[in-house]
């Protein structure tokens, strides 16, 4: 490869990785041509994009792209290396996992997602459980609109229980006002016994 050729290889890479949020960086190493494209296939069908590249022209990209230090994971740049860029977090790990249920690769190397790195095949599993941005807001959603439901269908369930209680408040009320008025002839009484007094003497 050209000084010219690595200059265009870099920007290319450069290209695909400017304002990405989800990096994967996998060893595709031991997958055929067939199953090597089964796997873009696949990846192509989840908006994931897969580039072949060098470890030494991947290096020098990450290292010109502003605003984010890769450098943690340049230690796994060994071998075949392919590049897995994504919009949704765990899109790319549930990939690998899917395709090693029957063959032995790709394999993790490292990760960036969500502003975090994660380096070692290890990691695989955590990524895939990463809820995706989507996933998130549904839950929010989902949580904002429950106590709303709650209220709602207890309102429309026991229209009747609400009723009754109306009812049973109202004789409450009634009984209270007929009431009254035997509290009020209490200081009639008072006075009547009070007036009684001097004829005592």
């Amino acid at each position: 490869m050209t000084k010219d050729q690595k200059v265009v290889a870099i920007q290319e890479i450069k290209d695909l990785l400017e304002g990405a949020k989800v990096v994967y960086v996998a060893d595709l190493e031991g997958l055929n041509a067939g199953k090597s494209s089964d796997f873009r296939r696949q990846a192509f069908k989840q908006n994931i994009k897969v580039k072949v590249v060098k470890n030494t022209l991947l290096q020098k990209a990450m290292e010109q792209i502003e605003g984010v230090d890769y450098s943690e994971m340049f230690s796994t740049f060994k071998g075949n290396s392919a590049v897995m860029i994504s919009e949704t977090a765990n899109a790319p790990a549930k990939l690998i996992k899917d395709f090693r249920k029957k063959e032995e690769k790709p394999a993790l190397k490292s990760a960036f997602v969500q502003e975090t790195f994660y380096v070692g095949d290890n990691n695989l599993e955590t990524l895939a459980n990463i809820k995706s941005r989507e996933e998130m807001i549904g839950e929010i959603i989902g949580l904002l609109q429950s106590p709303i439901r709650n209220v709602l269908s207890a309102l429309q369930n026991k229209p009747e229980t609400v009723e009754a209680k109306a009812e049973e408040a109202a004789p409450a009320v009634e009984e209270a006002k007929e009431e009254t008025p035997a509290a009020e002839e209490a200081p009639e009484a008072s006075a009547e016994s009070t007036e009684e007094t001097p004829s005592a003497e």
